[in-house]
Parts: C-alpha cells; structure tokens; sequence
C-alpha cells in the first residue's frame, strides 16, 4: 500500500488550502488516519488524526482553524486549513494505518509543502 499526497501550495495569511491524501494498493480498511507536520529546523508534530469511527483530534495551535475528514468508499482523507497563519508553514504529510488483510502498518505519504506569508 501507499500513500500519495496533494494540494499545499502558497498562501496568503488569513487565506486557505486542502490537502488531500489517497491510499492504493492492498487495502482491506483504513484505521486511523493523520496528519502531521514539520517546519524547518523543529520536530515533526500531530496536526489532527481521525479514527475509523470519525473522531476527531486536533493540535491546540489549529483548533477552530483545521478540518480533518475522510471518505472511506474512496480511500482518501483530507485536511482543509482556514485562517492560515505564517507559523502554518512546513511540509505536511500524511499518515495511515492500513489494514491490508494480514498485517497492519503504519504508512506515509511523501510530504507536501505548506507556505504561508504575512
């Protein structure tokens, strides 16, 4: 299975953008889906996680601001940022825990950059 990342992109502070992640390959169910993100020169940090049953969870800093969601029938979950601010800016990546029959493991997307200026 992998996972494969679009959207990101340049914005404006106070603007938006979606991203988007899509799982192939042997897929039996998706578990938890997330994204995280990483700015220069500081730790990869959890932006928000969704579980199977469509909870939610986010990090303080994006509250209010972030919306994870997920399409299950097409195997893909997104992130929609609102009210972007500078410090948003680093490359985003996705995460999955996939079930593919036997086996669950963790899987990545590559990561897709995010700058936000003032």
């Amino acid at each position: 299975a992998r996972l494969v990342e679009s959207g990101g992109g340049l914005a404006q502070a106070g603007g938006s953008l979606r991203l988007s992640c899509a799982a192939s390959g042997s897929i039996f169910s998706l578990n938890t889906m997330g994204w995280y993100r990483q700015a220069p020169g500081k730790q990869r940090e959890l932006v928000a996680v969704i579980l199977s049953g469509g909870s939610t969870n986010y990090a303080d800093s994006v509250k209010g601001r972030f919306t994870i969601s997920r399409d299950n029938a097409k195997n893909t979950f997104t992130l929609q940022m609102n009210s972007l601010k500078p410090e948003d800016t680093a490359v985003y990546y996705c995460n999955a825990n996939i079930d593919d029959g036997t086996d669950i493991n963790v899987y990545w997307g590559q990561g897709t950059q995010v700058t936000v200026s003032s």
